[in-house]
């Protein structure tokens, strides 16, 4: 016999508990796939690019943007293995981004700066040689991408992606 014989026997529902908060959430509840924010700190290592691949696409199916899942996950994990091998042994922030119907990814690196130009363009032209998967299924999708230079007071490269709807 069931420990709870009057919900095994009695075909009236319970009454359904009161709600604990009886006032309407001060903010408004997020549509599937607005504003998605996310940012992880990856270390310079080979296996960063799966980890990547990986979060990207569990985050964009968790906020409803599926159609992004494919390009995303192969743009994220192109940046971030380009990266780590420019700078091995160093955090990369990667950065999610979706608003205004676009999708933005970011790549941070702590690679130094070069002593001298010619060294410092040698260096950028490796890393744009070495991103030519990215450049192609960027261009297939109609985004854009680049790479500049971080900000003072941080060191490194920011390589960007956009990819529009």
């Amino acid at each position: 016999m069931s420990p709870f014989p009057r919900a095994a026997l009695c075909p009236v529902p319970e009454e359904p508990a009161p709600d604990p908060n009886p006032h309407p959430a001060p903010y408004p509840k997020r549509r599937s796939g607005n504003r998605l924010a996310l940012s992880l700190t990856l270390p310079g290592d080979p296996r960063s690019p799966a980890i990547a691949r990986a979060v990207v696409t569990a985050a964009l199916r968790a906020h409803g943007l599926a159609s992004y899942t494919w390009p995303a996950a192969q743009i994220a994990s192109e940046l971030v293995a380009v990266n780590a091998t420019l700078t091995p042994q160093k955090d990369l922030y990667l950065s999610l981004r979706h608003r205004d119907d676009a999708l933005r990814l970011l790549v941070w690196d702590q690679h130094p700066d070069h002593a001298g130009p010619g060294s410092a363009e040698l260096c950028a032209q490796r890393r744009r040689r070495a991103l030519w998967l990215l450049t192609a299924v960027v261009d297939d999708w109609g985004g854009e991408w680049g790479v500049c230079r971080a900000l003072a007071p941080h060191r490194g490269h920011k390589s960007w992606v956009v990819m529009p709807r």
